[in-house]
């Protein structure tokens, strides 16, 4: 299925994948601890303070998260409205068909996505938190390593279109256009410097003017009737956009020199390799149902299939904005105390479980008026598959929050068993529901296998049972602590 964040089985387009034609749902962090007196910068510093101070402090911090947040979940509605029009708008042009093209061309290049990062998504945040001095050779280094690895992205996905769909032309032509994005996507690092900093409006504006420029491309496209390639091309200007939006607010907002250093790239690779291979499994599971369906099926339930993604995906920007804004914070509350880190992951894991069960059970009411509105009758088969998929992105972002605890507890060398066991169920379980079920097999199955990943193998490895009961303590609404959350304190 589409985005999220690296190192769980949940929604790809993760990280700043704000590519419209793909429509997925997408991730999410905090930061509840104190803030270190005299420190401008919100992530920066782990410097130890006293527990009175701690205790000033926390109550500004805390507003901070939410205010963040606030910037986080405003953005994303403005960009989501603006996919959610013009998106519905190409999809009727386009039809099924081309509409299954661009959505598979976006599945090949998310496939092979996090191989761009090398695990650094994963990790960038907390290494900006834990070395704020030397911020400008982390994001510098970061970004060469990025730009390096998305060039050889760029050329695995143009030969895997060529040798997987050699008898389709327009495919192999629509795949490579599409991948062109992939060449400028390293610069999407530089929102994690924001992220570290709570200065998430900054990524929040960046991502809208690329997605108003994504807009107008399209809407021109729309009027003057072009083909499904100029389509592709859209993926181009909207991470092209994102990177040099981000780079000059990020020098603007008195961001680092950057630099490169080999030193800091042997440090940086040994701490994110754990999550290489787990996210490139992530992403096998993730772009499976999609992938399977075309080769199983044809383009066509390709473009059911996304449609029903994208509709379940309309409110996921509010879990990912709440993940986004409190990881930092978790990872500050680990250095002050473990009631503080372990009550933070819970109140996440709370206001998650909660958020979704919402925005899950408002879907399914409105499923069938959802499609025929914003599709048209064209894409009818796409309502019965909502009713399963909706509650695929509600386990999902479970996944997301147990990351934050496993690189907190430094545990995030059991991903690949967690990731493989995923990835091994998926498959299987497409194989066999696909052929009975077609569209609505996808989605049981993607549905299973966030369930057994996301929480039945934390019973299964006894190294994170304690994230399953932090997980369980969640379920009491009590946990949530939204008054406190908003509170700005004394």
């Amino acid at each position: 299925m589409g985005e999220y964040e690296t190192g769980d089985i949940q929604p790809v387009p993760e990280i700043p994948q704000s590519n419209m034609a793909n429509m997925q749902p997408k991730e999410a962090e905090g930061r509840l601890a104190a803030e270190i007196a005299g420190q401008g910068e919100a992530a920066g510093g782990n410097e130890a303070c006293s527990p009175g101070q701690a205790k000033r402090n926390t109550g500004p911090q805390k507003h901070r998260v939410a205010k963040n947040a606030a910037w986080l979940i405003s953005g994303r509605i403005v960009q989501s409205l603006m996919a959610l029009v013009v998106g519905a708008l190409t999809a009727r042009y386009l039809g099924p068909s081309n509409f299954g093209s661009i959505n598979y061309a976006a599945s090949l290049t998310a496939f092979i996505a996090p191989a761009l990062y090398l695990g650094l998504n994963a990790t960038l945040v907390h290494e900006l938190v834990k070395r704020p001095k030397r911020e400008g050779e982390v994001m510098g280094t970061s970004l060469v390593i990025g730009a390096a690895a998305s060039f050889v992205c760029f050329i695995g996905v143009c030969a895997f279109a060529f040798f997987v769909n050699a008898s389709e032309t327009e495919i192999i032509i629509v795949c490579c256009l599409y991948s062109v994005g992939l060449l400028f996507q390293a610069g999407d690092m530089l929102h994690f410097w924001f992220q570290a900093k709570l200065q998430s409006k900054y990524f929040a504006i960046s991502t809208l003017i690329a997605y108003t420029a994504v807009s107008a491309y399209r809407v021109i496209l729309l009027i003057t009737h072009q083909s499904v390639y100029w389509f592709a091309l859209s993926a181009v200007i909207d991470h092209g956009v994102i990177a040099l939006v981000l780079f000059i607010t990020y020098r603007r907002r008195g961001g680092a020199r950057l630099s490169f250093s080999k030193t800091v790239a042997g440090e940086l690779f040994q701490k994110s390799k754990h999550y290489i291979l787990p996210a490139l499994m992530v992403s096998i599971f993730a772009q499976t149902d999609k992938l399977m369906l075309k080769w199983m099926i044809g383009q066509e339930v390709v473009g059911y299939y996304s449609t029903a993604v994208a509709i379940c995906g309309l409110s996921s920007i509010v879990c990912a904005a709440v993940i986004n804004s409190f990881r930092p914070v978790i990872f500050e509350n680990k250095e002050k105390s473990a009631a503080a880190y372990e009550g933070g992951v819970t109140q996440l894991y709370s206001v998650i479980i909660y958020i979704s069960i919402a925005q899950c059970a408002g879907i399914m009411l409105l499923n069938d008026e959802l499609v025929s509105l914003l599709y048209g009758a064209n894409y009818a088969p796409a309502a019965p598959v909502i009713l399963v998929l909706v509650w695929y992105t509600g386990f999902s972002y479970l996944g997301a929050v147990r990351n934050i605890w496993m690189l907190g507890e430094n545990k995030q060398k059991l991903l690949w068993k967690i990731n493989l066991s995923g990835v091994m169920c998926n498959i299987a379980l497409n194989l066999l529901l696909i052929p009975l079920w077609g569209t609505l097999g996808a989605a049981a199955a993607s549905l299973v296998t966030q369930l057994f990943t996301n929480v039945l193998l934390g019973f299964v490895f006894r190294d994170i049972r304690r994230n399953n009961t932090l997980m369980a303590r969640a379920l009491d609404p009590r946990q949530m602590r939204i008054g406190a959350l908003f509170s700005k304190g004394k």
